[in-house]
């Protein structure tokens, strides 16, 4: 049973003041790289408490509770699903039906998510429906090759970790020239995600590069190196 806590107003200066919602571990698939050494939501002090204490239930609630907020949203409202977490169901596949929740809840509303879930045949329809029905979901890809086979779906748009060394909007493509922009978030004070909103444009084609970053950056920027 996974557990969601959401926050109307986040705090989180990256994030800006948009509706949050964290997820517990369990939804988090073993293939995921990062899980359990270089996670930048496991790095973080004050997120990691924050995802324990929802992992364990001891904030959050059931799906049902989650979707209430999210259907309470005004229209329009641009909101990120899953500081930390990942898509309903456990370890490596999405539940179709739980996710079907989020996005019915979503209608009308800007929601965008990511997810390292493999991409096997169901999970890719389950992805591919929850885009088209106006919820985004971006693949999250471990380097630049990866980020290229997961854009050759042609199901979601495509963010990839990079190289803690990249700073500002550097000019960067994939081995097969797809182009890479930098989160503006990362370089800009200027910056949030309730100000950008790219990753929610389910349609765009440029992949949206997030450095690795935080007290585990080093071991996440050897992944995205590879």
């Amino acid at each position: 049973m996974s557990t969601y806590h959401f926050v109307a107003k986040s705090r989180n200066e990256k994030t800006g003041p948009i509706p949050v919602t964290t997820t517990s571990n369990n939804t988090c698939p073993d293939t995921c790289p990062f899980k359990g050494a270089s996670c930048y939501a496991e790095a973080g002090f004050h997120l990691r408490q924050h995802w324990q204490a929802v992992s364990t239930g001891k904030r959050g609630g059931s799906l049902g509770e989650l979707c209430a907020s999210i259907a309470a949203l005004p229209d329009g409202q641009l909101w990120r699903h899953n500081q930390a977490g990942d898509l309903p169901g456990s370890n490596d596949v999405i539940d179709g039906i739980d996710l079907g929740a989020i996005v019915d809840a979503n209608t009308g509303r800007r929601g965008f998510t990511y997810t390292h879930k493999p991409m096997v045949a169901s999970n890719r329809a389950a992805v591919a429906t929850a885009n088209a029905r106006g919820f985004t979901i971006n693949l999250s890809a471990n380097d630049l090759a990866h980020a290229d086979e997961l854009a050759a779906l042609a199901i979601a748009p495509v963010v990839v970790v990079l190289p803690a060394d990249v700073h500002g909007n550097q000019d960067i493509s994939t081995p097969e020239g797809r182009k890479v922009a930098v989160c503006p978030a990362t370089y800009r004070d200027d910056v949030t995600c309730a100000s950008c909103g790219l990753c929610q444009k389910a349609s765009r084609k440029v992949i949206v590069g997030f450095p690795a970053h935080g007290t585990k950056a080093r071991e996440a920027s050897a992944i995205a190196q590879d």
